[in-house]
């Protein structure tokens, strides 16, 4: 049984969600606020979260924020009412993996918890026996989450990582977007191809400082993880 953490101060749509969650064998932890979910979080382990971004006493931005950084594998969903640009642009930012407009169907936001919990089973039974792997000057370590330059060391999330992974195994050639989103993403939808050049923006950063490492956009086709002896 899943434990997911619902923050959501609408009593009812809450009360709604949860039953209907429940009902497919999801364990529901509700909180009303984003205080209450914050510290809900801080004392148990969940293997998702669900927040609504507008909040009383902490919205979901910020609770999310703060949930990255006490566990930045934990993987969230944004719900909000609101179609403005700039708020999926922001959660895109924070990593969601994914962010669905209201009103939705609840067997909607059913499917899509089972799809990223499926799709971070695979990348975590993809890792277990993955070691140490050097890439130019760097250490990436896919089993503790890390990539090492020197004396720093960079926390991932997992969809990082797999990201990573994947660069790797098609390094030096021609990927296309489709295929990383269906890889990484399990859909090459609008919202999945923002989230993937947050993260690839990300990347791109932690392998700044060796100049031999790049990763190239084709326009309208594809990226190239380039590599050089």
């Amino acid at each position: 049984m899943k434990k997911v953490l619902l923050a959501e101060d609408d009593f009812d749509f809450a009360d709604v969600l949860k039953q209907y969650l429940e009902l497919y064998n999801y364990q529901i932890t509700w909180a009303k606020d984003g205080e209450e979910a914050l510290l809900l979080f801080q004392k148990e382990t969940f293997d998702i979260c669900v927040f609504d971004v507008m909040m009383p006493k902490m919205d979901g931005f910020t609770l999310a924020e703060k949930i990255i950084d006490i566990n930045p594998e934990t993987p969230f969903v944004f719900l909000t009412a609101r179609k403005l640009k700039e708020d999926k642009l922001k959660g895109l930012q924070l990593g969601a993996d994914d962010y669905i407009v209201k009103p939705f169907e609840a067997d909607e936001l059913v499917l899509r918890l089972n799809n990223i919990l499926k799709r971070g089973e695979q990348k975590n039974q993809a890792t277990i026996s993955v070691d140490e792997i050097t890439i130019g000057n760097y250490i990436f370590d896919p089993n503790r989450l890390e990539l090492k330059l020197s004396n720093h060391t960079q926390r991932l999330t997992e969809k990082e990582v797999a990201l990573i992974l994947f660069f790797l195994k098609n390094k030096n050639q021609l990927i296309k977007r489709n295929d990383i989103l269906q890889s990484i993403w399990g859909n090459d939808d609008f919202f999945s191809g923002r989230s993937m050049d947050v993260f690839i923006s990300r990347i791109r950063k932690y392998f700044s400082n060796d100049t031999r490492i790049t990763i190239e956009s084709i326009r309208n086709v594809g990226l190239e993880f380039k590599i050089q002896n």
